[in-house]
């Protein structure tokens, strides 16, 4: 900025002497009252309200006292005009050009937000201007926890260079091992065990097994994997900002000792990627004395979001995903959901009908899906959901069935029990693999009207069937979100448009969405048990 330049701000405060505007970079200039008009001003609340645009120019800028003076006087509709015209972001325009082109060679290969079985609307027009506000507060980084708000341009800003190498470790990794343990807990590994099994199958047909540890204390569980891998080729991402989690750390423990008893010491190099804080925490320490492979988990991303960085990005190239169509479905995700337009913007539709039925007494969201494969993005999104929202005695409690397993325990409760609930369902119309039902001759069980059909077809009759049911004989509301195919740009679309449709309904309730107090209470009773120094 310089003196002269036409400059547009939103008022801040309001003085006897003048107006406080919050300029675009920041920065926050004053306007005197001998600048606002050449006439007299008897009443300078009549003129300006909080929150207000305004157009002005730079008068004086003081570098040393760290001030701005502005003056409105003399403001044109031309210097408006101009102003807009040149603050246009043709970034933006460009982006959504390069996005509206693909769209029509390739046709729309992400998610479609189906609101046909929504029985209580919310009243999008009382919402819009919050969603505003709050956009802008995403965008800005000026609300709560906006320290860790470095996931909403990631899938632009990522970091090209650390890319190029997960990729080729992934492959070293795949061509030199059959077992890649994942250890990590909550968001060091949810987040890539539900892409892995929604992208792959529960039974993948792979070069390279993924299996996890780090998410639990259970010894039998623990147990089982460690007598597992003492036959197998085995390499270990240990994934942890501090290194110190203590479920992970003494998994990591176990499993480098194994590891260093099988191959040695310096053979275990080769097999352990350490994903980490950049340059600080007792992990980056070991890997660096070690000679790890490592990678970062940014500052300015929280676990839960963190899936489209190193955190979930190496495991799942490791598992043979195309990790450049993921970033490219999130992209797409970036570039669609970044207006204030309740209108057009699925993922804060999707947000403010949250909000509209929380504040309507539901206290239950139930995520559905109708594949087995899909059960542990259900576990992502509960706890994206659940740690962002719950707080200060406010949120959803995020809950998820799978059908049509779950309609023959679930179900009955859901049909009829208590409306403390919505549903939102995941759908994908087209499976990855086609089977059909065979003819029998004796037909004893009654289902030769079926052979010859797809168990797609009879999925999508249960699928639809359910619908009907819940919704217009339960009276339960059902947000349906359709995909086309459960692969890697889908999936990456879908983690970030969830993410941003959590911060936006996080913002709607004034909590902050990047935090989790609340968790740390079970580690200090835990640690005071254990004996831990300072509990």
């Amino acid at each position: 900025m310089k003196i002269n330049d036409i400059v547009k701000g939103k008022v801040v405060n309001i003085k006897p002497y003048g107006i406080f505007v919050e300029l675009q970079d920041g920065s926050v200039a004053l306007c005197h009252i001998s600048e606002i008009s050449k006439k007299y001003i008897k009443n300078i609340n009549k003129l300006f309200t909080i929150g207000q645009t305004v157009f002005a120019k730079i008068i004086e800028i003081d570098t040393k006292k760290d001030f701005i003076n502005l003056t409105i006087k003399g403001i044109t509709k031309e210097d408006r005009k101009a102003f807009e015209i040149e603050s246009l972001d043709f970034s933006k325009l460009e982006n959504n050009i390069n996005l509206w082109i693909r769209r029509y060679k390739e046709g729309d290969k992400s998610m479609k937000l189906n609101l046909n079985y929504v029985l209580n609307r919310a009243n999008y027009k009382k919402y819009e201007s919050a969603v505003k506000d709050v956009n802008n507060m995403i965008n800005n980084k000026t609300g709560a926890g906006n320290d860790f708000l470095g996931w909403t341009t990631w899938p632009r800003d990522y970091d090209k260079e650390e890319f190029a190498r997960i990729k080729a470790k992934a492959q070293y990794v795949r061509e030199n091992y059959e077992v890649l343990v994942v250890c990590g807990i909550g968001g060091s590994y949810l987040g890539a065990r539900a892409a892995i099994e929604a992208i792959n199958g529960l039974m993948p047909n792979k070069d390279l097994e993924i299996i996890y540890m780090g998410q639990t204390f259970s010894t039998d569980y623990i147990y089982d994997v460690m007598n597992y891998l003492k036959d197998k080729k085995f390499a270990i991402n240990v994934i942890s900002k501090s290194g110190t989690t203590t479920e992970t750390s003494v998994s990591f423990r176990l499993l480098k000792e194994l590891l260093e008893s099988k191959v040695g010491k310096e053979a275990a190099k080769d097999a352990i990627i350490a994903t980490t804080d950049k340059a600080r925490g007792a992990l980056k320490t070991l890997a660096d004395k070690e000679g790890y492979e490592t990678y970062v988990l940014p500052d300015d991303i929280g676990g839960r979001y963190s899936v489209l960085t190193a955190v979930g990005l190496f495991p799942i190239a490791a598992a043979g995903i195309n990790i450049d169509d993921m970033m490219a479905g999130a992209y797409d995700a970036m570039i669609e959901t970044d207006n204030d337009d309740l209108h057009t913007n699925a993922a804060y539709q999707y947000a403010v009908l949250r909000h509209h039925y929380y504040t309507s007494g539901k206290s239950v969201e139930m995520y559905i899906c109708y594949e087995p494969r899909l059960v542990q993005l259900n576990e992502w999104l509960k706890q994206l959901f659940g740690e962002s929202e719950g707080k200060e005695g406010k949120g959803l409690l995020p809950d998820s069935a799978c059908f049509s397993t779950d309609l023959h325990s679930l179900g009955q409760f859901i049909q009829e029990g208590t409306h403390n609930l919505f549903e939102t369902v995941l759908y994908f119309k087209n499976p990855n693999h086609e089977v059909l039902v065979p003819h029998d001759d004796d037909d004893l069980d009654g289902l030769n009207y079926l052979e010859g059909k797809s168990l797609a077809f009879i999925n999508e009759k249960a699928f639809l069937g359910t619908l009907d049911a819940h919704s217009n004989t339960g009276k339960v509301d059902n947000i349906v979100i359709e995909c086309e195919k459960s692969d890697a740009y889908t999936i990456g679309y879908l983690f970030y448009f969830f993410m941003r449709a959590c911060a936006m309904s996080a913002y709607l309730l004034e909590i902050n969405p990047f935090n989790q107090p609340g968790v740390e209470v079970y580690k200090k009773n835990m640690f005071h048990l254990l004996g831990k120094k300072g509990y």
